[in-house]
């Protein structure tokens, strides 16, 4: 153990001296610098702006791909494109849930472009046709599978979106909203009976689930419930505190995140660390602000964004890997995107002398990974990756686009 430490020590040594830093060091400690643990950072190295031409040029080759990936019945995503190693996954549930969930999320993302391309508003109807017809459908694949979860989260805040959409037509509204208390009402069910949400139970496989609630799990719902609260949408007040507590017992000093709550007797361990973290702790960090917690000041957000940009190769090494938590920190793949895209959120609470710079470090990101078709994926999940990697992308670099950054 302790030579492939070592040799883990050494080899990652060699990287940084052989490569270009994605960071600068202070030279000396300003006056005012943070105190708090939560509150530091290295420096991301500068980039430069991205010009609204080429952020939109990006987005309409995200969109066309999300158009030509829909299936003709309007969901996306299938269980197809297997491989040697699978995520866990009972048929049919665990797929019902995953197609689920990334048809919202690419629905909400053709909402977010606001394109008036007709094929764009065409998609959107027929994602929403889908989703009004099977998201009531949705439960648990199993005893120990409840990937449905992510469907149900997904689920509200497309509608949320798509409620804004409507807007001229109250009918469509209405059941909207009749929609969104329903995916509430689910969340309920299966929350677990710690408070909060995961989605796996290895333990009683009860009713009530009795599996390990995780903290960017239980911060994901949190962040639905939001925007549903934000429409009228009636959601118990107890479901909220029970979650934001489960968030602030994984929470470390330095606003890092246990995974779950079964590294409680073990926090140190890498996977908990700000690098193994970093594409955890947006959407944690996110949440607490947005329910009043004084804790993530705004010194907090920017330092954490900073992190996410200056060690942003934590994150890049576990892209496309096949075998989950297989790189460095036990990072996942399939972290990436989705930690961007609340980073996203977090970055536009700043002020915008800090906002902005860290908008072009998000843009830069995502406009260099785009691949050939258009897509943007992070993990091989059976066939779901492309479509939510693009969803994702495209929903945090339109966040990048504001009308103050020039074209060329």
């Amino acid at each position: 153990m302790l030579a492939q430490r070592a040799f883990r020590f050494l080899a990652l040594s060699a990287l940084f001296l052989c490569s270009p830093l994605s960071f600068e060091l202070r030279a000396e400690e300003p006056a005012d610098k943070p105190k708090t643990l939560a509150e530091r950072a290295p420096t991301p190295r500068s980039v430069e702006p991205p010009t609204i031409l080429e952020i939109q040029q990006s987005l309409d080759r995200g969109l066309d791909f999300l158009i030509k990936s829909q299936n003709k019945q309007g969901w996306w995503g299938s269980a197809t494109h297997t491989k040697d190693l699978n995520i866990y996954a009972p048929v049919p549930g665990a797929h019902h849930a995953f197609r689920s969930a990334v048809t919202a999320l690419c629905v909400s993302a053709l909402v977010e472009a606001k394109s008036d391309r007709q094929d764009v508003a065409a998609a959107i109807d027929l994602g929403e046709a889908w989703m009004l017809e099977q998201l009531p459908k949705l439960r648990r694949a199993n005893g120990d599978a409840l990937y449905n979860v992510w469907g149900h989260a997904y689920a509200l805040e497309a509608f949320a979106r798509l409620h804004a959409h409507r807007q001229a037509d109250s009918a469509k509204q209405a059941e909207l909203l009749r929609q969104m208390a329903l995916q509430v009402n689910l969340l309920e069910r299966y929350e677990t009976v710690e408070g909060g949400w995961g989605y796996y139970d290895f333990k009683a496989q009860t009713q009530k689930p009795a599996g390990d609630p995780n903290s960017f799990t239980t911060a994901t719902m949190l962040y639905a419930f939001h925007r549903a609260q934000a429409l009228g949408v009636e959601v118990p007040q107890k479901l909220i505190d029970r979650g934001l507590a489960v968030i602030k017992r994984q929470q470390r000093p330095d606003l890092s995140y246990l995974y779950g709550a079964d590294f409680k007797f073990n926090p140190g361990f890498d996977i908990n660390k700000p690098g193994g973290s970093v594409g955890r702790s947006q959407v944690c960090n996110l949440v607490l602000r947005t329910y009043g917690d004084a804790s993530v000041t705004d010194a907090a957000l920017k330092a954490w964004s900073e992190r996410l940009f200056s060690r942003n190769l934590w994150l890049d090494i576990g892209r496309k890997r096949p075998i989950p938590h297989e790189a460095w920190f036990y990072v996942a793949g399939y972290f990436f995107y989705y930690g961007h895209y609340y980073a996203a959120d977090g970055i536009e609470l700043l002020p915008d002398s800090d906002r902005v710079p860290l908008q072009h470090q998000l843009a830069r990101v995502m406009l260099k990974l785009q691949e050939a078709d258009g897509s943007w994926w992070d993990y091989p999940l059976y066939d779901y990756h492309q479509p939510y990697g693009t969803a994702f992308a495209i929903m945090t670099l339109k966040k990048c686009q504001p009308a103050a950054i020039p074209t060329k």
